[in-house]
């Protein structure tokens, strides 16, 4: 026969009571849903509990209502696509809609990024814009690069005035940045870099190298040329570095396109066949080419026929590191004060050469 409860037990069982979720109000829905455990072939909506219910702290507890959608933080405020928070301007929403259904259409494979992901890939740009004096005064795309050897993603986001808060991601997808490790492959610089009219793009000729590959993808790919950049030497473990001409394109679509996803390029951004043409005939970063072009017939001449630019084109591109303190100094920053900088090309379309590691400007190239 049980012993009756003593009073300590009693006192024990009632503070359990308390601690526990009160379903006493029907708690609000989330909108989005979760997959029960296996073998559970419904699915039902996660719930939160009325503001003020105190949350169990027992390990197994815990999880347990972490699965059902109790005690989860909130999330970070960067939106995926229509699911932002802040409404958009009507003829901003229009023209995000419009390039987002050509991204899902134009690029297999675009990824749908974690929202804490985006979060922190934004407020890492916003924090570099800030340092390079650089502001966001309208709506427009930037693209923003994690060089984190464990991500190696490309972000296409909507930035907007007012804080990373109400930046939106559009999409992302897998590139390739500079490899450690080898002689001559540089790491690909954190910082702002700006594409302006000042440095002419060129377009790949598809010629093939001496080991048979098309270093910056098949013909008329094209490249986009952010100009002599610092960059560590990824074969130096003591902070060496020197200039690179950091270039964003293509790669060879047979050999190399399968390795986007980790390092493996000599300091430039590597990205797919179908993402260059997708910001190519976007003019994603053409805001500035967009404008030159209407009276220099070599800019013209350099957008292609179907170019059919985005009213939310932009000029920036912005590699982070999320495997760095949101601090860290942007990698212009460790460049020598004696350090003698390169004059670049005025045209850079004079430089068709595109075998790897090669550049008829002089000196480094990352490819």
């Amino acid at each position: 026969m049980p012993r009756p409860p003593t009073p300590a037990r009693l006192l024990t069982a009632l503070a359990l009571l308390a601690a526990t979720p009160c379903l006493a109000t029907p708690p609000a829905v989330d909108q989005t849903t979760s997959e029960l455990s296996q073998g559970q072939p419904a699915r039902l909506p996660r719930l939160r509990p009325p503001v003020g219910t105190a949350v169990a702290s027992h390990p197994q507890t815990v999880s347990l209502l972490v699965r059902n959608g109790y005690g989860v933080p909130p999330p970070r405020p960067v939106a995926s696509g229509a699911a932002a928070a802040d409404p958009l301007a009507p003829d901003v929403a229009a023209a995000f809609a419009s390039l987002h259904s050509a991204l899902l259409r134009d690029v297999p494979g675009i990824q749908t990024p974690a929202r804490h992901a985006a979060a922190d890939a934004a407020e890492r740009a916003v924090a570099l814009l800030h340092t390079a004096n650089q502001t966001v005064a309208t709506p427009q795309m930037v693209v923003v690069v994690d060089r984190n050897p464990a991500v190696e993603r490309l972000y296409l986001m909507l930035a907007q005035p007012g804080g990373a808060e109400r930046w939106r991601v559009m999409g992302a997808s897998h590139v390739s940045t500079g490899q450690a490790g080898r002689v001559d492959y540089y790491i690909t610089p954190v910082g702002v870099f700006l594409h302006s009219d000042a440095i002419l793009d060129f377009r790949a000729l598809g010629t093939f190298n001496e080991h048979h590959i098309r270093g910056i993808g098949i013909a008329g790919m094209r490249v986009w040329d952010f100009g002599w950049q610092w960059a560590k030497k990824g074969w130096h473990t003591d902070g060496e570095g020197g200039d690179i001409r950091l270039q964003m394109h293509a790669t060879d679509p047979k050999y190399l396109e399968g390795r986007l996803g980790r390092p493996a390029s000599e300091g430039c951004v590597r990205v797919s066949t179908a993402l260059n043409r997708f910001m190519d005939h976007n003019g994603v970063l053409d805001a500035d080419y967009e404008r030159v072009a209407e009276t220099d017939p070599r800019y013209k001449a350099l957008l292609t026929g179907a170019h059919t630019p985005t009213p939310l084109a932009g000029r920036l591109l912005v590699v982070v590191d999320s495997s760095l303190p949101q601090d860290t100094p942007p990698t212009q920053a460790s460049r020598p004060a004696d350090w003698p900088s390169p004059q670049a090309a005025s045209v850079a379309a004079a430089v068709p050469d595109d075998a790897p590691g090669v550049d008829a400007t002089a000196g480094a190239a990352g490819k």
